[in-house]
């Protein structure tokens, strides 16, 4: 996600340089021949200005509606995260507050009950940082986007370089490690194994019925909140949206030139080449909104604008990790060129 509060001129030119020199080249061309056959066959390749900002109108409608329902599953996507946050406070709070050795009678020591709340503590940590990985594998709607726009992955492989680091230390046990690596859905088999962690917890007498209960209802919003994000992450914007969008502003800035002469050249004949800039202006303008809406839509890509699934998950890490007392606490995340991960 970009975080400074105006862009860079470097980021924009690096996304927009490529457009704004095929729209200039395009604009070069017509005048040129607009001008050679108005002088040499006296025809003049234009039409009324009116249709076409009528059909300017229409796209700007249009391509607004597209923005906002992108923009509504980025927003909700960061308000998912905020969800896995605080029921990640919240379950560090109650594996720390709930699991104890009040009715253990003696049979379970401090430093078993120690390893215990780390344990189901540091496997949270696996779920976010598994749950993160998977979210950013590619898919097909992402691989083409990147070839249509330009735009690459901010930093390395989505879903793959990271795993090793980020979530296999967070298992403790080597066995269920290997095993839950295994699975196709990793996250969902490391929520399955608290359960059975708790079930044993349970059958131990570090915990009893009602806080049994409450911690498992954690576990089911924990599974909730991943159900959300593998929803936006599963079922893309309707293509008729987002593809009808990109050939309407496409009509658009093809049909702008003639219309622009026909308006400059009242000006005086010599005036047509003032349109030059003035389309590229227009044209940019409008592409730029098309391709805001296309950098909405998916927001776990791992491109420039999406969700910092990364830093939040470190400020969980930061917060659950002070909760058992550690003292090689990992910094925050901080944003590379304005862009945090």
């Amino acid at each position: 996600m970009y975080v400074y509060r105006k862009i860079k001129a470097s980021v924009i030119l690096g996304f927009a340089w490529k457009r704004i020199l095929m729209f200039t080249i395009y604009a070069l061309v017509f005048v040129f021949v607009y001008h050679e056959v108005e002088h040499s066959l006296g025809y003049r390749l234009t039409f009324p200005f009116l249709p076409v900002s009528t059909i300017g109108i229409a796209v700007a409608f249009y391509v607004g509606f597209k923005n906002n329902q992108s923009y509504d599953r980025f927003w909700e996507a960061r308000k998912i995260w905020g969800g896995i946050i605080n029921t990640s406070r919240s379950w560090g709070n109650a594996v720390l507050s709930f699991v104890t050795l009040a009715h253990t009678n003696g049979q379970i020591s401090e430093e078993e009950l120690k390893q215990t709340h780390k344990r189901l503590i540091y496997r949270h940590m696996a779920w976010i940082n598994a749950l993160r990985l998977q979210l950013r594998k590619p898919t097909s709607f992402s691989i083409n986007f990147e070839k249509t726009t330009g735009a690459k992955h901010y930093q390395g492989v989505p879903g793959g370089e990271d795993w090793k680091r980020d979530v296999d230390p967070f298992i403790l046990d080597a066995e269920e490690c290997t095993m839950v690596d295994q699975k196709v859905n990793t996250a969902t088999q490391l929520i399955r194994v608290q359960g059975e962690d708790l079930k044993i917890q349970r059958e131990k007498g570090t915990i009893e019925d009602f806080r049994h209960m409450e911690l498992m209802a954690l576990l089911t919003e924990c599974y909730t909140l991943q159900g959300k994000c593998e929803r936006i992450k599963k079922t893309p914007l309707p293509r008729q949206y987002s593809y009808f969008s990109s050939i309407f502003v496409w009509i658009f800035i093809l049909l702008m030139p003639p219309a622009l002469v026909g308006e400059f050249e009242k000006l005086g004949h010599s005036f047509i080449w003032a349109s030059i800039p003035f389309y590229v202006l227009i044209a940019w303008i409008f592409h730029t909104m098309e391709i805001v809406g296309d950098n909405s839509e998916d927001p776990f890509e791992n491109f420039i604008n999406d969700v910092p699934m990364t830093a939040l998950c470190r400020v969980i890490e930061i917060d659950l990790r002070e909760m058992l007392d550690e003292d090689d606490i990992p910094p925050s995340v901080e944003a590379v060129d304005g862009v945090l991960m």
